[in-house]
């Protein structure tokens, strides 16, 4: 088999992933990232054809990776293991091209990881930070964006990035119609991960936060020059930048000293939830997973918790 060039399949890899996968910006610039890594590290080693790869050599970057050094930090286990994915991806990619003749990253194993759980907030400290942002008489514009991002992050369990993509034909249509019949549950159609949409429902406190900022403040803020829903005070498109700085500013006027983000109101969407009862597949579903195993682990939340209140209620535990 002719020489097959690393850079050459990466290009052809990415631009696949981009174009047929139709993968996020997000997801693809880490793609070209951990990519690059890689195909640096091969030219480091003086490997200059991917042909030539071995399975030793993808472990032994793998094992560079958690391990660092000349200038470089040492990647956790869980982001070794994604750094392996984009490998594994890369060198299938090549097989299923007809460019490799073997997959030697196949077989290769991710690090092991210890059990993460994700950081959430209870609920009345979710109360606390949405509170933070007041929406009385007296709140300003700022304000009431504030507190229908944080009602909208919290309600539907998205992603800041999708959150702050939604326009405003996205989210007034809805509420109108759920208004017109009466309901008290808007659902909104969230464009996740891939191109994938999924329906979300949005209820009466979500609801009150998004239509007192549509009427109140976004024609404040707005200068025409956006059609997003959450704007800046420039008038410009809400950045996920942007969201993080209220998510810390609102947290510290809730007295809430722990380090949040956006994110952690995802988690903690999904294990209120658990912990009230619902399927795992409904929450699995909200929160746009394309598998269960990614949202089991806000079970183990939840069974820790269980887990407490017996030890400490029960008299023979």
């Amino acid at each position: 088999m002719s020489r097959v060039d690393p850079h050459a399949l990466g290009r052809a890899w990415l631009n696949h992933l981009a174009v047929e996968k139709g993968l996020s910006r997000n997801t693809l610039a880490s793609y070209r990232r951990d990519t690059a890594r890689y195909l640096d590290w091969l030219a480091g080693a003086g490997v200059t054809d991917l042909a030539e790869v071995t399975s030793a050599q993808v472990e032994a970057y793998v094992a560079d990776l958690r391990r660092g050094g000349e200038g470089r930090r040492a990647l956790s286990a869980a982001s070794a293991g994604r750094a392996l994915v984009v490998v594994r991806g890369l060198h299938k990619f090549g097989l299923t091209e007809g460019e490799l003749d073997v997959d030697v990253a196949a077989e290769v194993s991710p690090p092991a990881t210890g059990r993460h759980l994700p950081d959430t907030l209870s609920v009345e400290e979710v109360t606390r930070l949405i509170e933070a942002a007041p929406d009385g008489e007296a709140a300003t514009p700022v304000d009431l964006r504030d507190r229908a991002l944080l009602e909208l992050l919290y309600a539907t369990g998205a992603r800041v990035s999708e959150v702050v993509g939604l326009d405003v034909d996205d989210v007034a249509g809805p509420l109108a119609e759920a208004g017109e019949a009466g309901e008290d549950t808007a659902f909104l159609r969230i464009l996740g991960k891939g191109g994938k949409q999924r329906l979300v429902p949005v209820g009466r406190s979500a609801r009150a936060a998004v239509e007192a900022y549509l009427v109140r403040a976004r024609p404040v803020l707005a200068r025409g020059r956006s059609h997003r829903l959450l704007l800046n005070q420039r008038g410009g498109a809400f950045s996920r930048q942007s969201a993080w700085g209220v998510l810390k500013k609102r947290a510290a006027r809730a007295g809430i000293e722990r380090d949040i983000s956006p994110h952690t109101l995802r988690h903690s969407f999904a294990t209120h939830l658990l912990s009230g009862g619902a399927d795992v597949r409904v929450v699995q579903e909200l929160l746009g997973h394309s598998s269960v195993t990614t949202t089991q682990i806000y079970t183990h939340v939840t069974a820790d918790g269980l887990r407490e209140v017996w030890r400490l209620a029960h008299p023979r535990a």
